[in-house]
C-alpha cells in the first residue's frame, strides 16, 4: 500500500505578485524549487497564513534569486501581494518506506531567500519531542 506524506514545503514565504490574467499557477523562485525538491509543473498546496485560505495548484519556475512568489490565475484571488504561505508538495511512499522517507522543509526570510534547510524523518518519532 501507498500512502501520502509532506514531500517538500516552502514555510512563511511572502506574496510578491499577484497575476489574474495569467493561465495559471504559482511561479516560485527556481533557488526555492531547488532547495525544496519541488519541480516546474509539479502540484502544490498552497496553505495562506494571513487569511486561511488553501487551494491545490502547480509550480513554475521564476528567475533564480528573485525572490519571486506569484499566484496566477484564479489563485490571484486567494491572496494579496504581501501574504505569507505556506507552499507544500505531497509524495506517494510505499509503506515499507515510511519510516525512512524525509521530506525537506524550507524556511526563508522577509525577502523569500534560503535562511534554513531541514529534513525531517516521518517515522514513529516525528513530531516527539527528544525524538
Amino acid at each position: 500500500m501507498f500512502r501520502n506524506f509532506l514531500h517538500a514545503k516552502i514555510h512563511r514565504a511572502t506574496v510578491t505578485h499577484c497575476e489574474l490574467h495569467y493561465e495559471g499557477s504559482c511561479g516560485i523562485d527556481q533557488d526555492l524549487l531547488d532547495a525544496s525538491g519541488i519541480r516546474p509543473n509539479e502540484q502544490v498546496h498552497i496553505w495562506n497564513v494571513t487569511n486561511g485560505e488553501r487551494f491545490i495548484t502547480y509550480a513554475i519556475s521564476s528567475p533564480r534569486g528573485s525572490g519571486v512568489i506569484s499566484l496566477n490565475g484564479s489563485a490571484a484571488r486567494r491572496a494579496s501581494v504581501g501574504d505569507l504561505v505556506i507552499i507544500a508538495a505531497f509524495a506517494s511512499v510505499h509503506e515499507d518506506k515510511i519510516d525512512q522517507h524525509v521530506p525537506k522543509l524550507v524556511f526563508v526570510d522577509e525577502a523569500n531567500r534560503l535562511k534554513e534547510l531541514r529534513h525531517e524523518p516521518a517515522g514513529p518519532q516525528a513530531g516527539v519531542a527528544g525524538g
